[in-house]
């Protein structure tokens, strides 16, 4: 059972999410919120998988939620809602820790299908999102700024954990990435599981973020 928490400002929004993902066997609706400071009161009682929140509350945003909401709890997902395709809210939702961000326009099946593979450390890394944060990342420094979550140790990789962290940032799945490089999907899980190890990171998101960041997506022609 997947417990998700909520939270959007508007009442007809909160409820319309808490019937559609109610009526799924495998997701309890933990609880709702309206904004922010009500999350992170929530969270204090009972924490849940994955936190489904509008980007634009007042308050506290959902920007700034995340950013407290992965100080106390790293382990929880966080998908993050809004009706404005804004490139600068989905950049700092990645760098603070977010699975991914949703259009309010999505369709039932698709939510459902977010929920389910964020809960299972998957990100919502769109090839099309990827492609803009890579087109962002790429004109920021390479060397992280200080306490960034993204470490500058590409030589701990294996060449294939490069080639796989590669395709990641430029967000494939594991299926798709398994037979691009023509790899079983446990190995590429396997292969994900080793190098976030390595590197220290939460998440595929943030894996995505240090491949572009770091310039590895840029050495791949040495690999």
């Amino acid at each position: 059972m997947i417990k998700v928490l909520i939270a959007d400002d508007q009442e007809l929004i909160r409820q319309s999410l808490e019937i559609v993902l109610s009526s799924k066997p495998d997701i309890l609706v933990a609880a709702t919120a309206s904004d922010g400071n009500e999350v992170l009161e929530l969270i204090k009682a009972d924490v849940p998988d994955v936190v489904l929140m509008d980007i634009r509350m007042p308050g506290m945003d959902g920007i700034s939620c995340t950013k407290f909401i992965k100080l106390i709890h790293p382990e929880v997902k966080i998908i993050l809602l809004t009706t404005f395709d804004d490139d600068d809210y989905v950049f700092s939702a990645l760098r603070l820790g977010a699975s991914g961000y949703l259009l309010k326009g999505v369709s039932v099946d698709s939510l459902y299908d977010a929920v389910k593979a964020v809960h299972k450390g998957g990100s919502l890394l769109t090839p099309e999102i990827a492609s803009k944060v890579f087109r962002e990342f790429s004109k920021m420094p390479e060397t992280p700024k200080k306490g960034s979550p993204i470490p500058t140790a590409a030589n701990l990789l294996l060449p294939n954990e490069k080639k796989i962290a590669i395709e990641i940032g430029r967000g494939l799945s594991n299926k798709e990435i398994a037979k691009k490089l023509a790899f079983s999907e446990g190995t590429v899980r396997n292969y994900l599981s080793s190098i976030l190890s390595k590197l220290d990171l939460r998440d595929r998101t943030q894996l995505a973020i240090w491949a572009i960041q770091s310039g590895l997506m840029k050495s791949e022609e040495e690999l």
